[in-house]
C-alpha cells in the first residue's frame, strides 16, 4: 500500500492536478481589475516548472518504442 502512495503514476496525477489548479488561478487573476504582476509572474513560472516536471515523468513512464 505504501508503494502506491509514492508511485511515479500517482506523482504524475498530483502534478497534473496542481497544474490545472494553477491554470484556473492564473485565469482568475488575469480577469481581475487590479493585477498583481509579481504574483502573476510567480504563478506562471511555477506552472511552467510543473509542466516540465510532468513532461519528464511522462517520458520516464513511457516504455521505449521498439526499434
Amino acid at each position: 500500500m505504501e508503494d502506491n502512495l509514492h508511485s511515479p503514476q500517482r506523482r504524475l496525477i498530483e502534478l497534473r492536478i496542481e497544474h490545472a489548479d494553477l491554470d484556473s488561478l492564473v485565469d482568475r487573476i488575469v480577469h481581475d481589475a487590479p493585477v498583481d504582476e509579481l504574483l502573476l509572474r510567480r504563478l506562471k513560472k511555477r506552472r511552467l516548472a510543473l509542466r516540465d516536471m510532468i513532461a519528464r515523468l511522462e517520458i520516464a513512464l513511457e516504455p521505449p518504442e521498439p526499434a
